[in-house]
């Protein structure tokens, strides 16, 4: 009996290291495991962008396709409509930017012409109000002469703007390129997997033994859809808005064309925080290159600012609702993240794709906590203090002071 007393201690601080081990073993696999996912991500970007791009929209469209067939049209002529009219609105609202944008395409070098040379001018400014050293005001020596007579040095920037030109454009038809066959490819399996949503659900219910496993799963892509298509319609209407206050107030303004411009908010208001700031940053250039005086340079841009102003702090928690609010931080972080791995589409994928996650997070018991990260709650948050008493008082059994 003593000598089995003594190995139980021995034999339980033995366990205790191998069973730390195995838990900093499994620990550190998983880590490994979401780099490499990570790192897949970011290399497979051709291939999965067109994917993530058509499974969002599947989701935002599917309920579109499910109505249709309620009403006796058949999913492949239905899916075939919805793809239909989406290219056809994309495809006029193209024809409509292409004028306009190909004007700006035809000033850009002139535009960076006329930023070089405020720059210089800006410069010399500097340089001339600034007394240099050691240096006579009035170059009468012969060295001094010849200097001033000297053509100015090239500058540099101009030279590998002028040389790299037709480099430039090889890349910029290789991009072009390369979104056309990234967007063909995303329309067509956007249209198979409209044309096949619910039979692949019905296919993956059956493989479930469980009952509740498969109300659990029709349940969370029911779910899924409804929030992520109610998510996309509602911050499409509020940005065709942004952007027609936009194009109004750009043509209040007097800047050239305003259509151009009002596409350009409404487009970057699906990237959130970025997209606004590269919206006023592209605004406060065409005014500086636009016009004069410094109250019309900065007019469209602090016009924008006004109309995100009341877009973020009125219309949108009015329109969208509490409902399908999100934790600011995780939308903020969500956008880096698939920013900096799939570019401005994957910062513009990055909101809905939080929005199927935390629809997930709801439905798995293991995942609450993240939800609850994700959830943008508006109730007031309680202080520390009073959670650490409530828990004690609860802790405490009944009948104790």
């Amino acid at each position: 009996m003593v000598d089995r007393s003594g190995e139980g201690p021995r034999a339980r601080s033995t366990s205790e290291p191998d069973a730390a081990d195995s838990r900093w073993r499994s620990g550190s696999l998983r880590m490994l495991l979401v780099i490499a996912l990570v790192l897949l991500l970011k290399a497979a970007t051709p291939l999965l962008l067109p994917i993530a791009a058509a499974i969002v929209l599947t989701f935002a469209l599917a309920p579109l396709v499910r109505a249709l067939r309620r009403g006796g049209v058949p999913e492949a002529l239905g899916a075939a409509m919805i793809v239909t009219t989406l290219l056809a609105v994309t495809l006029l609202v193209g024809s409509a930017l292409v004028g306009p944008a190909s004007q700006w395409w035809a000033r850009a070098p002139q535009t960076m012409a006329q930023v070089l040379a405020q720059i210089e001018r800006l410069g010399a400014s500097i340089l001339r109000s600034t007394p240099q050293p050691g240096l006579s005001t009035r170059p009468n020596t012969p060295a001094a002469e010849r200097a001033a007579a000297a053509p100015p040095p090239s500058d540099p920037l101009k030279d590998k703007l002028a040389t790299e030109g037709v480099a430039f454009t090889r890349v910029l038809i290789g991009h072009v390129l390369s979104f056309a066959l990234s967007t063909a490819a995303a329309v067509i399996l956007l249209y198979f997997l409209l044309a096949s949503e619910h039979w692949m659900l019905s296919r993956s219910v059956e493989a479930i033994p469980r009952r509740r496993s498969r109300a659990l799963l029709v349940s969370g892509v029911r779910a899924a859809e409804r929030e992520i298509g109610r998510f996309v319609a509602s911050l499409a209407l509020i940005n065709l808005g942004v952007a027609v206050a936009t194009c109004i107030a750009v043509w209040v303004f007097g800047l050239p064309n305003p259509v151009l411009w009002g596409a350009v908010a409404g487009v970057l208001n699906f990237i959130p925080y970025f997209g606004p700031v590269v919206t006023v940053a592209l605004l406060a250039l065409a005014g500086t290159l636009s016009f004069d005086t410094a109250s019309a340079m900065l007019a469209p841009a602090l016009a924008f600012l006004l109309i995100h102003a009341i877009e973020s702090n009125v219309v949108s928690p009015w329109f969208i609702g509490r409902r399908l609010t999100l934790a600011p931080l995780a939308v903020f972080l969500s956008v880096m993240f698939w920013g900096w791995l799939w570019g401005i589409a994957g910062a513009m994928l990055a909101v809905p794709v939080l929005v199927g996650v935390r629809s997930v997070c709801k439905r798995h018991r293991r995942l609450r906590l993240l939800g609850a990260y994700l959830e943008g709650d508006h109730r007031p948050v309680p202080s520390l203090h009073s959670l650490l008493v409530s828990k004690r008082r609860v802790e405490r059994p009944d009948g104790a002071s």
